[in-house]
C-alpha cells in the first residue's frame, strides 16, 4: 500500500466482514483552498466534504460523478464537494452576507438538508442518469449526517471519521459487507477500534501506517489505490448554457455592466475567466443550444 497523499485506498477486513476506504489529501486540498478564503470552521467542513465525496465513490457505482451538497437558509448557504470517476475533486462553500460563520451543521436551522447525488452517463450518449438521496442535517457533524444517510438508504452499518485543517484533509470509511448483518462481533470490534482514532492521527499518518496500527490484529487485504487530483468541469460550452438559462436580458446586462463591453464569468471552483462579447451573446440566442449534460457551472 502506497504512503503517498492524494490517493483513495480501498481495503477489506475479511475476517470481520467489513470493507473500507481511506483518503488523505494534500496538494488537492491546497489547490481548492487557493481559490477562496474561508473561516476556520467552514474550511474544515469543506475539507471533510471533499474527503467524504471521494470515500463514498469507493463503494458506489460512479461512472460520472458523485457530489455532496448541503443547503440551508442559515449562515452556510451551500457546501458542495464533488468526486468524479476519473478521480478529480472540486468543492466550494458559500456563506450568507453579514452572518457569523457556523461552528457546526446543527446550527444551520431546521430546513438544512444534505443531498448525495450520483450522475452517470446515459446509454448511447443520452441524458445522464441521476440518482439523489436527501437527509435532514440533524447531526452537528458531516460524518454523523452521512452515517444517517447510509442508515436510511442502505441499512448497512457504516462508520465515517473525517478530519481537515488548512494543510491537509483525511478520512476513513468502514462499512459492514452486505449479508454480514449476523456477524455483530466483527462489526462491533472494527467500529470500536475506529473510535480510538484521533484528529491528528487522521491528518498526519499515511494510509499504510494508520491502517497497520489500527488493524494490526486483523487480516487486511489491500484492494488498490486510485490517484486523486483537483479538476474542474467548467467550459466555454457550460458558460454559454448558463447564460442561455439566465435569458437574453440578464446576459446582455452582464455585458453592458462591464467597462470592456464583454460579459465576464469567473468559475468559483477554479478561478478561470470566460469572456463573451455582445455579438457573441447575440449568437447564443440566435443559434439552437448545444446539447450538454447540464446548464449549471457546478
Amino acid at each position: 500500500m502506497s504512503d503517498s497523499s492524494d490517493l483513495l485506498h480501498r481495503f477489506l477486513l475479511p475476517d470481520a466482514h467489513v470493507r473500507g476506504a481511506h483518503v488523505r489529501l494534500d496538494a488537492t486540498w491546497k489547490h481548492v483552498l487557493s481559490h477562496a478564503s474561508y473561516p476556520e470552521a467552514v474550511e474544515a467542513l469543506l475539507g471533510e466534504a471533499l474527503v467524504a465525496s471521494a470515500l463514498l465513490s469507493a463503494h458506489t457505482k460512479v461512472e460520472g460523478r458523485l457530489s455532496l451538497q448541503a443547503r440551508s437558509s442559515g449562515a452556510l448557504r451551500t457546501l458542495f464537494a464533488e468526486c468524479t470517476a476519473a478521480g478529480t475533486l472540486r468543492g466550494i462553500a458559500r456563506l450568507a452576507d453579514g452572518e457569523a460563520p457556523p461552528q457546526n451543521l446543527a446550527s444551520l436551522g431546521s430546513d438544512a438538508m444534505l443531498a448525495v447525488t450520483i450522475e452517470n452517463p446515459g446509454l448511447g450518449g443520452g441524458e445522464p442518469v441521476r440518482y439523489q438521496g436527501l437527509v435532514p442535517l440533524e447531526s452537528p457533524t458531516l460524518s454523523g449526517a452521512l452515517e444517517d444517510y447510509f442508515d436510511r438508504s442502505e441499512q448497512l452499518p457504516t462508520r465515517l471519521i473525517l478530519a481537515a485543517d488548512g494543510e491537509r484533509a483525511a478520512g476513513l470509511l468502514l462499512q459492514a459487507l452486505p449479508g454480514a448483518g449476523s456477524d455483530d462481533d466483527g462489526w462491533n470490534r472494527i467500529s470500536l477500534l475506529a473510535t480510538t482514532l484521533g484528529h491528528e492521527e487522521m491528518l498526519d499518518l499515511s494510509a499504510d501506517i494508520l491502517l497497520t496500527r489500527l488493524f494490526h490484529q486483523e487480516t487486511l487485504q489491500d484492494l488498490g489505490a486510485k490517484p486523486l487530483q483537483f479538476g474542474c468541469s467548467c467550459s466555454q460550452g457550460r458558460v454559454e448554457d448558463m447564460l442561455r438559462a439566465l435569458g437574453r436580458e440578464e446576459a446582455e446586462a452582464a455585458a453592458g455592466a462591464s467597462v470592456s463591453g464583454q460579459a465576464e464569468i469567473i468559475c468559483e471552483f477554479c478561478g478561470k475567466h470566460y469572456h463573451l462579447s455582445s455579438s457573441e451573446i447575440d449568437r447564443l440566442f440566435l443559434a439552437p443550444p448545444a446539447v450538454t449534460p447540464s446548464s449549471r457551472l457546478q
